[in-house]
């Protein structure tokens, strides 16, 4: 039995996480400076699973793109609360599943 346990065990670890990744892009109205963008990058930053090294941020476009590793999608409101949080405005969402070829 214990052997069986170490097994299932083993097993478990190299089987590969399943979790979806998705890229978030927000259209924000308000982002002027660099400030601006460290404002809402400390708070996009805070969030679970999202991937620091993907945060993308442009200005003159006032778009707010990165990605997550989630169980689940970060809801809209969640996003907009985050946005008015950080004293801008949420003006648009757009949320992709992104695909990963290993697999």
């Amino acid at each position: 039995m214990k052997t069986l346990l170490s097994v299932i065990f083993l097993m478990a670890l190299a089987t590969p996480a399943w979790s979806a990744e998705y890229r978030y892009e927000l259209k924000v109205d308000g982002l002027a400076c660099p400030y601006c963008a460290y404002g809402i990058e400390k708070k996009i930053l805070t969030l679970q699973g999202v991937k620091d090294d993907s945060l993308d941020i442009r200005l003159n476009e006032g778009l707010v793109v990165f990605d997550a590793e989630n169980d689940k999608r970060i809801s809209e409101a969640a996003l907009k609360e985050l946005v008015n949080d950080a004293g801008f405005t949420l003006r648009g969402l757009e949320t992709r599943v992104l695909g990963d070829e290993a697999h």
